[in-house]
């Protein structure tokens, strides 16, 4: 936020204009941040922060004026449009200072007083117009020890605050599970950073973990942090205090919404890393697009809450099948009775509004009037929503429904004060509801009355006067006025003050249209300033009820996240995994569920069985090129982690044992940035693998060692298989190329080997995707190769490589050269049968000679 608060030099100082002197100190405390300076119906840029918002904001960048000697240059966007350009400089990883008119024009003696309101950052946005609705937008910081990585994150739209502490190994994989929008660290602090998020960087001190104890205990108004199971944590707790202190000065207020600290225990979640969270596709896909992705494929959620708590569930699939097995129970519920229960709570969540990000925009007092009705309409459902699971015996919709009982006082204050269909902002008017304040309904009533008051007033006039074409009217700049034409000046009564000439007419004021003017103008400006406290009001009176809110909002998204599972269960044919303490993994009849939702119109996917467990826990997979060894080992992946997340699976069905991590390492890819070549990177996620695997965790290995050379690679597969199997005794699913390795099948009881097989149908090869057992007979590299449009001449050159590659393994298969000259055969005598066929001419024997001479050739063939 603030790198470190610059004094201007006292003698150029001095030399500015007094409002650029105003600007340059308010500047100075945010040097590394852009000031939205607020002047009239603009917020405008100077100087350094001028030429880059014209640049970023591709507006127009202009000088008025000096100050210092030094030409203004100047950029500016209007006040009410501000939210669109927020948004692009915070997606370019922007900050920026707003920074409002505080004090009156009209009473000012120099510049307006300003003061900054807000600072908006990537990690602390709350508004909805700069928020993705299906995205939780998260701020993070860090503080190390010596064995330790102190972690503390904040979902400030929400109030959701989270420590955890976890090994320095660990802090990558888990800086990659949380996906921070902006991360806070010590000025002195080094660690890796994600490129795609921001980093600031704060004080040291700021990171104390002692002040840190005292600042959030004085927070949370407790004596200690025990009731959170927070005390020990030294380096969260320090991530925790920094990151409260960041975040309260950007909103500049307290965090009254932010209300408990949760703590994450290591073991928790399954372990999923970097590379395997890119492989799985989970949420993006491996060229960075949102699509298609299991989340894609899944979020048909009917409220963005829902969106939000798929997308969270699906990077945090829990250990313990506890929670997930209470999901599954839920699910079952809803999908009984043919689906009644699931209809009716859908159709009832749609039009729900966004509760969390309300209640906090309410904690924040920047809530908008239309937050307030949506809130209202949607607390007024709450009974409704509730009737669809009231008899269901599942328990965790037991708790749903009795955590979505109606806030009474709230929705009374809410149907009481705010109208039904508010303006959109409380500086409008037509906000608060009539017979909430009797004072603003009387001056809202002034104002009303006006229109019967000057027809009355324009025909008393007309009458005294003579004048049959006198008008009482009223505009902004001049305020209320009689006018007259010239023809009529004659008649224009003593009383009558001119008060503007125009060219065929004079406009004209009463001491009974003066005092009319003043009391209406007066009550008009009176109302909205009334009815902006009363707002301010509604506000106050709702930040005790926001605990309340937040479980609603938690409530609603957790039944929606349910449903959703229940809808997709139903419509693609999932079924309930089950839980085993045995150790294994069965799955019968998986598929792959992006793949199979890709598929056109009557196409199937062909399901396949994996089996693993105490006497096989390891599956060799041979096969082609594209026959769909990578589909089948990551359906089994996602079939477990979606069993984890809670939701049913696409198989027939499924048992699983107890699972603690899911490794892959798939597919080739390069970290030139870093110097680290394919090979490299597939070795680096390999050695991950072999350290940290348990006889509990998922394995997913494709086609190691290819990236070096034929027999590098082909004794590191074997060596890394015997590994897998010998030491880890992990789960594990390992693809290859090199069918030299199904021979440990002979050395290894639990390692077997099956396949994915194609068939031949003369140069054109046909792809079965069917797993079955035992190893495969052939790659078919040079058909896929074909199909994928390899010229035909490079294909036929291919296979009659191939041919004399065979050849010359057929005559040494220890060759270690398949490129070396082949040895010359030996002369052998020809075959007698052979020398006394060359001397036979056909054309020259009889029927009968030729029957003895094939009665001899038989005999010496024999």
């Amino acid at each position: 936020m603030r790198d470190s608060v610059q004094k201007p030099q006292t003698d150029e100082f001095e030399k500015h204009t007094p409002m650029m002197q105003q600007y340059l100190r308010l500047k100075a405390q945010y040097p590394g941040l852009l000031l939205f300076y607020r002047m009239g119906d603009f917020y405008e840029l100077f100087y350094d922060d001028a030429e880059k918002a014209a640049r970023l904001l591709d507006i127009t960048l202009t000088t008025r004026g000096q100050s210092a000697g030094v030409p203004i240059k100047m950029a500016g966007v209007p006040h009410h449009a501000l939210e669109p350009y927020l948004a692009r400089l915070v997606k370019l990883g922007e900050s920026v200072v707003i920074c409002e008119q505080i004090g009156d024009p009209a009473t000012s003696k120099g510049p307006v007083e300003r003061a900054v309101s807000r600072i908006v950052t990537p990690g602390t946005l709350t508004d909805a117009a700069l928020l993705d609705e299906k995205r939780d937008v998260l701020l993070l910081a860090v503080a190390l020890s010596r064995q330790t990585a102190g972690l503390a994150w904040l979902n400030l739209a929400s109030g959701e605050f989270r420590v955890c502490e976890v090994a320095h190994d660990k802090l990558a994989p888990t800086l990659d599970r949380i996906r921070p929008a902006e991360i806070v660290i010590g000025e002195s602090t080094e660690l890796p950073i994600d490129p795609d998020a921001t980093v600031t960087r704060q004080p040291d001190w700021h990171f104390d973990s002692e002040a840190a104890v005292r600042d959030l205990c004085t927070h949370f108004r407790t004596a200690s942090l025990a009731g959170f199971g927070a005390d020990g944590l030294r380096p969260a707790l320090a991530a925790a205090g920094a990151l409260l202190r960041y975040a309260q000065a950007t909103q500049a207020r307290a965090l009254p919404h932010v209300q408990a600290l949760i703590v994450e225990c290591d073991g928790t979640f399954l372990g999923i890393d970097t590379a395997t969270r890119r492989n799985l596709e989970l949420t993006e896909t491996l060229r960075g697009q949102p699509a298609p992705t299991l989340c894609s494929l899944l979020d048909v959620c009917v409220t963005s809450m829902g969106s939000r708590a798929l997308r969270h569930a699906l990077h945090h699939p829990f250990r313990d099948p506890a929670i997930p097995s209470a999901r599954h129970a839920a699910i079952e519920a809803l999908i009984d009775e043919n689906g009644v229960p699931l209809r009716e709570l859908r159709q009832t969540l749609r039009g729900f509004a966004d509760v969390e990000r309300i209640a906090g925009r309410i904690a924040l007092y920047s809530a908008r009037p239309r937050d307030l009705s949506s809130l209202r309409d949607s607390l007024a459902r709450l009974a409704e929503l509730r009737r669809p699971i009231a008899e269901t015996p599942a328990p965790l919709l037991v708790e749903l429904h009795g955590e979505l009982a109606t806030p009474e006082s709230a929705l009374d204050l809410l149907g009481r004060a705010i109208l039904a269909e508010p303006a959109a902002l409380i500086r409008d008017g037509g906000v608060i509801a009539r017979g909430f304040d009797t004072e603003l309904d009387e001056l809202r009533a002034l104002n009303e009355n006006c229109g019967a008051f000057l027809v009355d007033l324009e025909t008393r006039e007309r009458e005294r006067t003579g004048i049959a074409n006198l008008k009482v009217e009223y505009n902004r700049v001049h305020g209320f006025y009689i006018e007259i034409t010239h023809a009529n000046t004659a008649k224009v009564p003593d009383d009558y003050r001119r008060r503007q000439t125009l060219k065929n007419a004079e406009r004209y004021i009463t001491p009974e249209l003066k005092t009319f003017e003043d009391k209406a103008l007066s009550a008009q400006d009176r109302a909205l300033a009334r009815e902006k406290m009363l707002y301010d009001g509604v506000l106050e009176a709702l930040q005790s009820e926001l605990q309340t809110l937040q479980r609603i909002a938690r409530a609603i998204a957790h039944l929606d996240l349910i449903g959703t599972f229940a809808e997709i269960a139903v419509t693609r044919n999932y079924c309930r995994p089950l839980f085993s303490t045995e150790p294994g993994l069965f799955v019968e009849a998986g598929r792959h569920p992006v793949v199979e939702g890709e598929l056109a119109g009557g196409e199937s996917f062909i399901a396949n069985d994996t089996k693993l467990g105490d006497g096989r826990r390891l599956l060799l997979i041979t096969g082609p090129n594209m026959g769909g060894k990578s589909t089948y080992m990551r359906q089994t992946a996602l079939i477990a982690l979606m069993a984890h997340v809670g939701a049913f699976v696409p198989a027939r069905r499924v048992v699983l044992g107890p699972i603690d991590q899911i490794f892959t390492r798939i597919g080739a890819s390069d970290d030139l940035a870093s110097g680290r070549s394919t090979f490299m990177v597939e070795m680096t996620e390999s050695a991950a693998i072999l350290h940290h695997a348990t006889e509990k965790s998922l394995v997913l290995m494709d086609e190691v060692g290819r990236g070096t050379s034929t027999f590098d690679g082909m004794a590191l597969a074997f060596a890394i298989c015997r590994h897998l199997v010998e030491k880890n005794r992990a789960l594990t699913l390992f693809a290859t190329h090199y069918f030299e390795l199904t021979l440990l099948a002979n050395e290894y009881a639990e390692l077997a080997n099956v396949h994915l097989d194609a068939v031949e149908h003369g140069e054109r090869i046909v792809f079965l995707h069917a797993v079955e057992e035992g190893p495969a007979n052939q790659s078919y590299g040079i058909q896929v190769a074909a199909l994928a449009g390899i010229p035909v001449s490079v294909v036929k050159a291919a296979r009659r490589q191939l041919r004399e590659f065979e050849q010359r393994a057929s005559i040494n298969p220890l060759q270690p050269d398949l490129f070396a000259a082949v040895p010359e055969p030996a002369e052998e005598p020809p075959h007698p049968a052979l020398e006394r066929l060359s001397g036979i001419d056909p054309n020259e024997l009889t029927p009968k000679q030729a029957l003895d001479a094939l009665y001899e050739l038989k005999k010496l063939a024999s």
